[in-house]
């Protein structure tokens, strides 16, 4: 996104818009529902898939009247070709929904993302193909709130992104005390009320890692412009900075509808029943750097990113597996940043060329990250 000034152009759209929700049945997916729910004049639900929870899904279609379901990544495909489709949210969990995010937007759909590493493991594949103003709209509240911040400005007159965290449960941690953490206190994100994948990625701040890339993809800023901001009320969502010092920032409730539903209405915004802040009783906002020292799975993930190519890929897959073993209590808190580390020690990146040699990186990391983490059993 080289150029902010095809956001000023703002286009009226015709309504109701047609939008399928892959991971209907997921924290993003349910809240997506919940926006639907809200605006039925504005946008008719035609697709839903799921990954296990079928039951929920055939619930949330008979609510919607829905006759196109899918179970599955590859199954999901599906739902992004059908023809009377204006909108894909994916809200798919992992790599498994690059595939979904690249069907979108070739099908000349709008993407509504929501799955972060369809950017961290395949930006170099996503961006070339969502030039036009509009095609591709952040889900995460970070990068949502970048996007609105950048609204009519010049991108040469932008300094910095500031990339806020909550700092997740552990913030106050020593490395030693995180050694005997369980994933029943890693998932109990004091603001946040996320997917067990994501909240986990949140404690280890391996999340701020994949949004930082997410960032660089995004905005097409240098990661040496992107900072990390912790701000533990997560009442700042993010913040840009400009070459005259000026800094805008985007404040709110901590309400995932929110930008799910901006999203969905871009260039308008539609009125929500969420609370909004009374800024009078807020608690004083703390602000701080990220402990790089405590939490090295962001300076891995940042790593990742500045090595490109496949990297980001091999990252992600390692990173995938030790959070999946750390939610089955397999391996330690300390071992998730210990397997992603190996994973790209033993990784030789390479250019990004297609989705199949992705998919290869991804599958080879997976079996490394399985027999490192074999070894800390």
């Amino acid at each position: 996104m080289a150029s902010y000034e095809g956001l000023t152009s703002v286009q009226k759209r015709t309504y109701p818009r047609r939008i399928v929700v892959l991971g209907s049945t997921g924290s993003i997916g349910r809240q997506t529902l919940d926006v639907a729910a809200m605006h039925p004049d504005k946008l008719e639900v035609v697709g839903l898939s799921c990954h296990q929870n079928t039951r929920l899904m055939e619930e949330q279609a008979a609510r919607f009247g829905v006759e196109h379901v899918a179970q599955g990544a590859a199954e999901a495909l599906r739902l992004v070709d059908l023809p009377q489709v204006d909108v894909v949210v994916n809200a798919l969990v992992g790599a498994a929904g690059l595939k979904a995010s690249i069907r979108a937007l070739e099908a000349g759909r709008v993407l509504a993302l929501a799955n972060k590493e369809s950017l961290v493991v395949g930006g170099d594949i996503i961006m070339p193909l969502a030039t036009e103003a509009g095609r591709l709209m952040p889900i995460d509240s970070e990068h949502g709130a970048i996007y609105q911040c950048l609204i009519g400005e010049d991108a040469k007159e932008v300094e910095r992104l500031w990339v806020t965290a909550s700092g997740g449960p552990f913030r106050h941690k020593t490395r030693a005390e995180l050694a005997h953490v369980t994933a029943k206190d890693a998932l109990a994100h004091p603001t946040w009320h996320m997917g067990p994948k994501i909240t986990i990625d949140s404690s280890t701040l391996m999340n701020k890692g994949l949004e930082v890339i997410e960032a660089h993809h995004l905005f097409q800023m240098p990661f040496d412009s992107i900072e990390v901001l912790v701000q533990p009320q997560s009442a700042i969502h993010s913040m840009v900075e400009f070459v005259d010092g000026s800094v805008k920032a985007h404040l709110g409730a901590t309400d995932m509808r929110i930008p799910i539903q901006y999203a969905l209405s871009w260039p308008e915004r539609w009125p929500s029943p969420v609370e909004h802040v009374d800024f009078r009783k807020m608690d004083p906002l703390d602000l701080g750097a990220p402990n790089l020292d405590v939490f090295r799975c962001l300076d891995l993930a940042i790593f990742a990113g500045k090595t490109g190519g496949t990297m980001p890929a091999a990252m992600n897959a390692a990173n995938e597996v030790a959070v999946a073993a750390f939610l089955r209590d397999e391996c330690g808190f300390l071992d998730i940043e210990a397997c992603v580390e190996d994973a790209m020690a033993k990784h030789a990146p390479a250019k990004v060329e297609s989705v199949e040699q992705l998919e290869s990186v991804d599958a080879e990391a997976r079996v490394r990250a399985q027999e490192f983490l074999a070894h800390t059993r």
